[in-house]
């Protein structure tokens, strides 16, 4: 369901069922996790790149599995699965970025709301149809206020409507948008920038933009603080100097 390969630091990351769209099975969300931990534990891997094998980015959950699910307990369990899976993208320590074409629906768009850049190009349709079957796009109601704003996450939810790239702009739910087939080449564009920068400034910025706003707090001193002792921010200083590319170590 989903597969994993690294070159020149960045790991392609793909939605693998073409067949199906690339429709989530309840056996997608534990693989899911399991190819992070992978990737976190990777010193290899500088950023991964999320993208749709085949026609599309991904049509959601698949319904053929949700039907077999007869009681409570066995919804439960299937959607604590899928959460606990989109939670460990939001908090994979690496910068992630989503390249989307066709469609990309319900738990599909779900997944790129939690990566941290988002590029489609001008096939891609977002839209959460959960409305239309009598449910509700929980990650979308629960995580979707700090990329949409109120206006377009209700229309969104509401309706079940899909929306194009032009829309997805205007609603914040992707970064860029670019012509047909060039989402990759886009979204590879951008890693090779994110592989030339500090690990522990990028793993630190995703901590701080994730976490509670409201103030300064201690963050800007403590992060500064830190950083400042670690062997990348002397590296960093020195090329400055030395006017040549850093060579980061995540140290």
């Amino acid at each position: 369901m989903f597969s994993a390969g690294v070159e020149d630091g960045t790991a392609h990351l793909k939605i693998s069922r073409p067949e199906k769209l690339n429709a989530l099975s309840g056996d997608a969300w534990p693989r899911l996790r399991e190819v992070l931990a992978e990737l976190g534990s990777n010193d290899e891997v500088r950023s991964v790149v999320l993208s749709g094998e085949g026609r599309c980015f991904s049509v959601g959950g698949d319904i053929d599995d949700m039907n077999r699910l007869e009681d409570l307990g066995g919804r439960r369990g299937f959607l604590e699965g899928a959460v606990a899976a989109v939670r460990a993208l939001e908090e994979f320590p690496k910068p992630v970025i989503a390249a989307v074409h066709g469609p990309c629906f319900g738990g599909g768009l779900e997944l790129t709301l939690v990566c941290d850049i988002v590029v489609c190009d001008s096939t891609a349709r977002f839209g959460v149809p959960e409305s239309r079957v009598g449910l509700v796009p929980g990650i979308l109601l629960v995580r979707g206020s700090s990329t949409l704003n109120s206006h377009w996450l209700k229309y969104m939810a509401m309706t079940g409507d899909p929306i194009g790239p032009e829309e997805a702009l205007c609603a914040g739910l992707v970064n860029f948008a670019v012509p047909e087939g060039e989402h990759l080449d886009r979204a590879l564009e951008i890693c090779s920038r994110l592989n030339r920068r500090a690990p522990l400034s990028l793993s630190l910025i995703k901590k701080a933009a994730a976490g509670d706003s409201s103030g300064y707090g201690r963050g800007p001193v403590e992060w500064g603080a830190m950083l400042q002792g670690s062997e990348d921010f002397a590296e960093g200083v020195a090329a400055f100097r030395e006017r040549r590319s850093p060579d980061f170590r995540g140290r």
